[in-house]
């Protein structure tokens, strides 16, 4: 949680109650702004109330599942590019794989030393960051090269009026010479 106005807004989606509250108070106790939820409808919901910098859920969970919600995230345009940490099963390979298939940023098993899991988040958001500031770069680069096109195309505009202007006088000069 690095050099920022204000702290980054962690939404953490946990079934089990107890883990929910353990997680929720860690994260919080690093300084962030934490929002809770027991389900992935719920998280959702939230995340079009008010979008998160980047989501933590448990991968498996009754009903629908950490993957699932990834892909809810990915293909959701207002939310899509939220980073997300999937929490799974020291043996869930299997459940990891399909994890980063859906477009999880990262897997963290458990158990897991929650220094760690802290600063996974801060690489995940700082990589945000720099995501979002490289796209605003690009938008200024993209509105200067738009600029320039419409400068060089009425400079050429300009430039072939007085080539057309110097070929009229080129032949009036002709006609009172001839």
């Amino acid at each position: 949680m690095t050099g920022q106005p204000f702290p980054s807004r962690i939404l953490i989606v946990e079934p089990n109650e107890r883990a929910l509250t353990v997680m929720a108070k860690r994260v919080a106790e690093a300084g962030y702004r934490v929002v809770a939820c027991d389900k992935p409808t719920s998280a959702m919901a939230e995340l079009h109330r008010q979008p998160a910098d980047l989501v933590i859920a448990e991968l498996r969970m009754p009903g629908l599942s950490g993957v699932e919600l990834v892909r809810m995230i990915r293909y959701d345009s207002t939310v899509k590019e939220t980073p997300v940490i999937l929490i799974t099963g020291r043996s869930d390979a299997s459940g990891a794989i399909d994890g980063f298939g859906a477009g999880a940023d990262d897997v963290v098993a458990k158990p897991f030393d929650f220094s760690v899991l802290l600063a996974r988040v801060d690489r995940r958001l700082a990589r945000a960051r720099l995501i979002r500031e490289l796209r605003e770069d690009n938008a200024v680069l993209d509105a200067r090269v738009i600029t320039r096109a419409i400068e060089l195309g009425e400079a050429r505009a300009a430039l072939q009026a007085s080539e057309a202007g110097l070929l009229r006088l080129q032949k009036i000069v002709a006609r009172s010479a001839g």
